[in-house]
């Protein structure tokens, strides 16, 4: 009953908003032809429609035959309702101004009071505002999900043995398969993790939405990443079907098996709860592969103390996290000898500002650490932006990453 009154909610604030930038609309069309009248009234209303009749239709659609067109609708009634509100916010400020001018007219005019029309000029603005975030989440498809940028950072640690010395880590984090619409694109940014030609490659999990199914088609394409001390890869909290239904917990159990067994097709080390001491030379570094841990409402199926044992005597560690909150909560006050944590998960929202060295998102209100390289003391950690996406199929100023950790002895 709940879903339904909250249906029932939605619906209503929806159509509250579309008849409030109706209203905009038709006033600036009002001395236009009559054709034009209708032509622009016919078109806002279909645009309308189709976006408020595929949220309708969207649970009837299998998510696996039509998951493209689930996706497809989801992303175009976001678009529409996020530029719809945008144009409801200067309207509403707009109709402020008008009552504080009705308001004030008791006060300092002899005549009955009226309520000014609306100004032209705002009603122009109010489109104009919602024609940027229409315009900025349209790019962000079009060009921000597949465009793969190369983050290089160098960490110093007296722990690292000489062997190691300059060793090339690459991390890739949150591909998330289930969202992908272009194989040529994914594809593409395999070649360019194959081109940093790393001596280790790294994946901090969520390689699916939802369920294993997702990342079939694409087993393939990544499974031409490869690395002379190999790919290493471990799960994050989307990777074990939490968000979806299951018929029992048999069949979720069965599908989690599936996606270890994807792993080791494409020949990724998949590490649960467990670690790998890399030797080269003589020497050795530890590599610990740790099941999700996230802090709050987060799944917590990583067990630390069990990931960590047996590598105490080894001098330099470097641990695979998905969640960077897992960093403050457990790994530094209890861990403090884990050199180096590799996280992802936080996506940087899809959305922010990077210029030079100045980064910010939504997501920093979320997440301490959402983004690039931190250290305290002599603990590193580095926080993947994410080589996929979800919910929504783009990126805007956050794009896709691809990490190159050179790791150098002090």
């Amino acid at each position: 009953m709940s879903r339904i009154y909250f249906l029932i909610f939605f619906l209503f604030f929806y159509l509250l908003i579309d008849i409030y930038v109706f209203s905009v609309v038709r006033s600036l069309v009002s001395d236009s032809a009559i054709f034009w009248r209708r032509s622009a009234f016919i078109a806002y209303w279909i645009f309308s429609a189709v976006a408020l009749g595929g949220i309708l239709l969207y649970n009837q659609l299998d998510p696996h035959t039509f998951r493209g067109l689930r996706l497809f609708i989801t992303t175009f009634f976001f678009i529409n309702l996020v530029a719809k509100i945008f144009s409801s916010l200067v309207i509403f400020g707009e109709d402020i101004r008008r009552g504080i001018v009705y308001i004030s007219q008791f006060f300092t005019s002899s005549e009955t009071p009226t309520i000014p029309g609306r100004s032209e000029f705002m009603g122009k603005a109010a489109l104009i505002a919602g024609a940027v975030p229409l315009t900025g989440f349209t790019f962000g498809i079009i060009s921000g999900a597949h465009d793969y940028r190369v983050k290089k950072r160098i960490i110093q640690s007296a722990n690292l043995p000489k062997t190691f010395d300059g060793i090339r880590l690459v991390q890739i984090s949150d591909i998330h398969t289930g969202s992908f619409y272009n194989k040529t694109a994914v594809s593409g940014g395999v070649d360019l993790i194959n081109a940093q030609k790393g001596d280790i490659v790294l994946f901090t999990g969520d390689l699916v939405n939802n369920e294993s199914e997702e990342a079939k088609p694409y087993l393939d394409i990544f499974k031409k990443i490869k690395a002379p001390l190999g790919v290493h890869s471990t799960m994050g909290n989307h990777d074990y079907g939490d968000y979806r239904g299951w018929s029992s917990l048999d069949a979720k159990q069965k599908d989690i098996e599936n996606l270890h067994d994807m792993h080791r097709y494409m020949g990724w080390n998949i590490m649960l709860n467990e670690n790998k001491i890399i030797e080269v030379d003589g020497e050795a570094v530890a590599l610990l592969g740790l099941e999700n841990w996230g802090a709050g409402r987060f799944s917590k199926y990583g067990d630390l103390p069990k990931t960590y044992q047996g590598i105490e005597e080894i001098p330099y560690k470097i641990l695979m996290s998905h969640d960077p909150s897992h960093w403050d909560a457990q790994i530094r006050p209890e861990f403090p000898d884990i050199d180096l944590t590799l996280a992802g998960h936080t996506h940087g929202m899809q959305f922010g500002i990077e210029i030079g060295d100045f980064r910010w998102s939504p997501s920093k209100y979320m997440y301490k650490q959402w983004a690039d390289l931190y250290r305290e003391g002599d603990q590193y950690l580095y926080v993947n932006r994410g080589f996929g996406y979800i919910g929504y199929p783009g990126r805007i100023g956050i794009l896709p990453e691809i990490t190159v950790l050179e790791l150098k002895r002090a």
